[in-house]
C-alpha cells in the first residue's frame, strides 16, 4: 500500500520565474527550513505507515488465512484511492492546501486509531473493509496535495532531487518500519503496529502546523475555472495532448494492474509457502526498503546521465525481472534481495515521472492532472490485486510472479515504441 506520498515548500531566496514555475536557491535542501520540517513530517508519517503496510494483511491471514481475503482487503481500498482520485485534483486546486493536508492527517489518525481499540474486544474483520477505504480515499487526497506543493519549495532545478530525498528517506523509515512492526505484531499483535500508525500520523500533523506553505493558485487563475465536470476534463486533456504522459498514463494502467497485489504475495510466500513468522516478514519488508533508500538517492544522478526515457524504461523492465524470481525463491533471503530490487526500480521509475510531471505541468494545472494521471493509471488496479491473489491461492504463488513480471517486461519494451524512448535529459 504504498500509495501514498508526501512533498513540500521552502521560503527563503525564491523568485518567481516567468513561466510560472518557483525558482528557488541553490542552498541545500536540508537547509532549506520548510522543506526539512516536511520532509522530517513526512519521514514519521511513514515510519507508522509502514507498520500498516504489515499489520493490515497479517490482520486477515491471522483471522481468514486467506491470500484472497488479503487481495480483496487491498482491491477494496485502491478502489476507494480511485474513486477519490477523481475529485481530489479539483478539491486540492480549489482550497487551502496547508489546511487539507493537516485535516488528512488528523482524519487518518482517527480512523486508524479505532482498530486496536475494537480489537481489544476481539477480531472484526468488516472494520477493516470500512477503516481501509476510507484511509486511501483520504491519503489520494494528501497525496495529491503534496505533490502539487513541491515545486513551489525548491523549484524546479531541484525536483528530481527533493523527490528522490523524500523517497529516501520515506524508504529510511521503512526499514525500520517492517521491522518494529514485525517485533511488535508478534508480541503485542498486529492491531497494537496499527495503533503506531495512527499515532504518527498526529505527529506528522502536528509538524505540518508549523511549515509556510507557498504554490497555491492566484485568484486570477482561480476565477479562470469552470464547473465541476470542466475542470476535471482539464487534467485528462492536459495528459492527451503532452505525448510522453499520454504514454506513461497508459502503461502505468498496465504496470499498477500487475504490481499492486506485489506485498500481499509477497507476505504469503513468505508466510504460507515458506511457513515463516511475522517478524521473518517485517524483516524482509524491511531490507526491501533498503533497495528503495538506495534507488532514492540515485535517480537524480542516473536521470541526468541517461535522461528520464532510457531510466524510466529499464527500470521496469527490472521490476518485471524481480517480480518474476519472486514466486521461485526459495529462501528468506532471496525473497528480500528481489523485493529490494523490484522496490529500488519502482521507486527509481515513479520518481522520474512523478518530477516530469511536475515539471511540465502550469501551477494552476497541477492538482487536476495530478488527480486525472494518478486516477487514470491507476484505476485497474485493485481488480489487479484482486485477480492476482485469488489465483495465487488457486495455483501458487510461483506462476503468478513469473507470468506478472514477464508482462512487467513487456510493459519496458513497448515503452521503447512511444515518445517516452525519445524524452530528453532535463
Amino acid at each position: 500500500m504504498t500509495y501514498g506520498a508526501k512533498r513540500e515548500e521552502d521560503e527563503g531566496s525564491r523568485t518567481r520565474g516567468s513561466s510560472g514555475g518557483t525558482a528557488i536557491g541553490t542552498r541545500p535542501l536540508w537547509r532549506q527550513r520548510d522543506f526539512a520540517v516536511f520532509w522530517t513530517a513526512q519521514t514519521l508519517s511513514v515510519l507508522g505507515d509502514s507498520f500498516a503496510l504489515i499489520a493490515l494483511p497479517l490482520l486477515v491471514l491471522q483471522a481468514t488465512g486467506s491470500v484472497a481475503r488479503m487481495g480483496l482487503l487491498t482491491a477494496v481500498g485502491g478502489a476507494a484511492s480511485v474513486v477519490a482520485g477523481v475529485f481530489a485534483g479539483v478539491v486540492v486546486d480549489r482550497v487551502d492546501r496547508r489546511r487539507l493536508l493537516i485535516r488528512c492527517d488528523l482524519v487518518r489518525m482517527v480512523l486508524y486509531g479505532v482498530i486496536p481499540l475494537v480489537w481489544l474486544f476481539g477480531p472484526r474483520i468488516w472494520l477493516l473493509y470500512v477503516v481501509l477505504p476510507l484511509c486511501e480515499a483520504v491519503g489520494m487526497l494528501f497525496s495529491v496535495g503534496y505533490v502539487t506543493v513541491v515545486r513551489g519549495l525548491v523549484g524546479t532545478g531541484q525536483l528530481t532531487e527533493a523527490n528522490g530525498q523524500l523517497n529516501a528517506s520515506a524508504a529510511a523509515a521503512g526499514v525500520l518500519g517492517p521491522l518494529g512492526a514485525g517485533v511488535v505484531a508478534a508480541w503485542s499483535g498486529p492491531a497494537a503496529a496499527v495503533g503506531v500508525d495512527a499515532a504518527s500520523f498526529g505527529v506528522s500533523a502536528g509538524c505540518l502546523v508549523l511549515v509556510r506553505f507557498r504554490g497555491r493558485p492566484g485568484a486570477e487563475q482561480r476565477a479562470e475555472r469552470g464547473g465541476l465536470w470542466q475542470d476535471l476534463r482539464t487534467g485528462v486533456a492536459f495528459l492527451r495532448g503532452h505525448p510522453v504522459l499520454r504514454a506513461l498514463t497508459a502503461l502505468l494502467f498496465c504496470f499498477s494492474f500487475l504490481t499492486l497485489g506485489l506485498n500481499d504475495l509477497v507476505i504469503y510466500h513468505l508466510k504460507h509457502d515458506l511457513g515463516r513468522d511475522d517478524g521473518t516478514v517485517g524483516t524482509v519488508m524491511a531490507v526491501g526498503a533498503l533497495g528503495a533508500i538506495t534507488g532514492a538517492l540515485l535517480v537524480a544522478r542516473v536521470r541526468r546521465r541517461l535522461g528520464f526515457g532510457a531510466t524510466w524504461t529499464v527500470a521496469v523492465a527490472v521490476c518485471g525481472l524481480a517480480f518474476a524470481g519472486l514466486g521461485r525463491a526459495n529462501g528468506v533471503p532471496e525473497v528480500a534481495v528481489l523485493s529490494a530490487v523490484f522496490l529500488a526500480c519502482g521507486g527509481m521509475a515513479g520518481t522520474c515521472s512523478m518530477s516530469l510531471r511536475q515539471e511540465v505541468t502550469p501551477e494552476h494545472l497541477l492538482g487536476r492532472v495530478t488527480s486525472a494521471f494518478w486516477t487514470l493509471h491507476y484505476a485497474a488496479a485493485p481488480v489487479g490485486a484482486a485477480v492476482l491473489t485469488w489465483a495465487a491461492e488457486r495455483q501458487g504463488t510461483a506462476p503468478v510472479a513469473v507470468v506478472a513480471g514477464a508482462c512487467c517486461v513487456l510493459i519496458a519494451v513497448v515503452a521503447l515504441l512511444t515518445p517516452i524512448r525519445r524524452s530528453g535529459r532535463s
